[in-house]
């Protein structure tokens, strides 16, 4: 069969793995990490090349012989977790990582099925601060902590 859930799936899968390639691209360089070995664009694009194998064997030899159905899954909690990414996205550098990431994640909670607040609340905020801490004060990488509008910067 020309159309199966497998083919379908491996064409997402190389779509994905081109742009990831391309966009690899984009990772600007040292000057004297021109030559070297192993660089920022080294993981990215073994790993794309890696997937766009993987989904061509997926498209040229596929396993199963299944119409894709697309019945019976659950799209409006995928659609929200779409949308709540891009919002999260959109809106970090404005609120910050603690504001934003703590909202992000809240609210994925919350269409994983968990409706107590506080629980909520004990879940995300104190897992997003030690992430903060650990990378801001661990690895000396800056994520601005609180909005903006706080005028606490740099």
């Amino acid at each position: 069969m020309l159309l199966s859930k497998d083919r379908v799936g491996g064409a997402v899968l190389l779509i994905f793995c081109i742009v990831y390639a391309l966009m690899s691209q984009e990772i600007r360089l040292l000057p004297f990490q021109a030559n070297a070995a192993f660089t920022a664009r080294t993981m990215p694009e073994v790993l794309s090349v890696l997937g766009i194998a993987l989904s061509l064997w997926i498209i040229l030899i596929p396993s199963n012989h299944n119409k894709p159905v697309f019945v019976g899954y659950q799209w409006v909690p995928t659609i929200l977790f779409l949308i709540s990414m891009s919002l999260y996205g959109l809106t970090i550098r404005y609120f910050g990582f603690i504001v934003s990431t703590s909202a992000f994640l809240m609210f994925g909670f919350f269409l994983l099925g968990e409706r107590k607040p506080l629980t909520l609340l004990l879940a995300a905020v104190p897992l997003v601060v030690l992430f903060w801490f650990l990378m801001s004060k661990g690895l000396n990488i800056y994520l601005a902590p609180l909005p903006e509008f706080f005028g606490l910067g740099r």
